[in-house]
């Protein structure tokens, strides 16, 4: 393949913040997909905000009421939906309807108050609840880098309303080797098993996501690294420090090895400075669910790489046609 109290209520706007036509940043990182993946502003998802809990979360939306499923992208800490965007153009996946958040203090969605790992959770079940309220259509998770981890605590929560787990990472963070390589400096990793278990004092305080975490690996394009580390709605914006820290201290919802369904495909990028891929397959390793795993070459942490994005492409394929998932 070549590539040139819950709310479900919906609006276009909310009057809190500004949207992707003028938070231009995620424009940056088109040049470096391939062609026919490209997200131009007229071509960009249909923007929405929904209300989570008085807070409003903000939406990449493309409805198409005729698809068979609906495809859910997750991004991770320090990512936002709109960042995502090119993947819902994989061949694949363009048949599927496409919702893509930002989730609770990242990208364009505010926190709100105070925001744990477990309450990204909780923001995406009630997603997809208000989503199966809807129409029902069953929904495919899409967990990208550290999305992955997020998707699969979903999953594992409500294994029956999810058709397919589909994930590039799946590291636990709670390990010292993973910590190793997600944060900013070899000496954090040993302070970040310290802090992940150190009850913070109030207030809860922002800090740089640079501090916590080494931005520059998000990709292995020198210059798409140095635009998300510029980026204040990505590599440059602060964070809560007690969403970053119960990140690392969340325990799986299930263990693995009980985890029995949906099916799971984990697309490894072989060259992920960020998650190594020998961290994401020990966990997969053990999951008791129908699986498949396939590396991604020549590929970083969030890839960009024809070679690996076609790779990615055909094995989503054949692994919708081997489990019957609909798309």
């Amino acid at each position: 393949m070549g590539f040139g109290s819950r709310s479900t209520s919906f609006a276009r706007g909310t009057g809190t913040a500004a949207g992707y036509s003028e938070h231009t940043q995620w424009t940056r990182y088109q040049e470096f997909f391939p062609g026919g993946l490209r997200i131009r502003q007229r071509e960009a998802p249909e923007e929405r905000w929904w209300s989570w809990r008085g807070v409003p979360i903000h939406l990449d939306i493309v409805r198409r009421p005729h698809a068979a499923g609906k495809l859910l992208v997750l991004h991770g800490i320090g990512g936002y939906g709109r960042m995502l965007a090119p993947y819902s153009r994989l061949p694949t996946l363009t048949d599927l309807e496409y919702l893509a958040p930002d989730l609770p203090g990242h990208g364009l969605s505010s926190a709100g108050f105070r925001i744990t790992y477990l309450g990204w959770v909780h923001c995406v079940l009630d997603l997809i609840e208000a989503e199966r309220a809807r129409d029902g259509r069953p929904v495919v998770l899409f967990g990208i880098g550290t999305g992955g981890w997020l998707a699969y605590q979903v999953a594992a929560r409500i294994p029956h309303h999810v058709a397919a787990l589909l994930t590039t990472g799946l590291a636990d963070p709670r390990t010292e080797e993973v910590r190793q390589g997600l944060v900013a400096n070899p000496g954090a990793g040993v302070l970040s098993g310290i802090f992940a278990g150190v009850p913070l004092i109030p207030p809860v305080h922002d800090v740089p996501l640079r501090w916590l975490l080494d931005v520059t690996a998000v990709s292995n394009h020198a210059r798409f690294a140095a635009a998300f580390t510029a980026d204040g709605l990505g590599g440059a914006r602060r964070i809560q420090l007690e969403l970053f820290r119960s990140y690392l201290r969340l325990p799986p919802a299930v263990p693995p090895e009980r985890f029995t369904s949906p099916p799971v495909l984990l697309a490894v990028p072989e060259e992920d400075r960020w998650i190594p891929g020998e961290h994401s397959r020990r966990f997969f390793a053990r999951l008791g669910a129908p699986k498949r795993s396939v590396p991604l070459t020549r590929s970083g942490h969030l890839p960009t790489e024809e070679s690996g994005l076609t790779q990615l492409d055909r094995s989503v394929r054949d692994f919708f046609e081997e489990f019957d998932i609909p798309h």
